[in-house]
């Protein structure tokens, strides 16, 4: 199985994490914006108008996110590069699809980090199980992307990271009891 991706490509996006989420005026956003509205500064390509001084723009929330490469994921392989400011009855779609795969995507980076772990064989074939869910061998179609039960999946993480517990103080501390 070849790894995920999990690098962003905003110039292979059609500016999802700037339409999809909602902004709180405040200290990360300068603007209030509603979630399934465009941010005012994507321009025509679906580039930032401000990229090199969102900061001092008041969107220091910007710099904080990363999509770990779903954003593309779903611009490309569910949308065929559609823009959803031309065809606005996508963004529902579009959004459902975003929240989850960006979960996934977040969950197989988790999964990831386990990787220099000396683990037992029980928990090896565990951890591809939930690898290989995350991330079949055959891509995932729109349908049971948006079937996918991702809070099922994220317990099932969780309590395959929690078991984790053993080995990591043990690694941590090779000579204590």
């Amino acid at each position: 199985m070849s790894p995920l991706n999990l690098q962003s490509d905003c110039a292979n996006c059609a500016g999802l994490c700037c339409m999809v989420f909602a902004f709180e005026k405040g200290p990360d956003f300068a603007i209030h914006k509603p979630a399934g509205q465009g941010c005012p500064h994507l321009d025509a390509g679906f580039g930032c108008k401000i990229y090199g001084r969102r900061e001092e723009a008041g969107f220091a929330g910007c710099l904080r996110f990363d999509c770990l490469g779903a954003g593309q994921r779903v611009s490309q392989d569910y949308f065929a590069n559609q823009d959803w400011r031309e065809t606005p009855a996508i963004i529902p779609q579009m959004i459902e699809l975003f929240r989850k795969l960006r979960e996934v995507h977040r969950l197989y980076e988790l999964l990831s980090l386990t990787q220099a772990l000396p683990l037992p064989d029980d928990l090896l074939a565990e951890r591809e199980r939930l690898m290989l869910e995350l991330h079949p061998t055959e891509p995932r179609s729109k349908e049971a992307l948006l079937a996918l039960d991702e809070v099922d999946l994220k317990t099932r993480v969780d309590r395959f990271l929690s078991s984790l517990r053993t080995v990591v103080h043990n690694v941590s501390s090779p000579n204590k009891p």
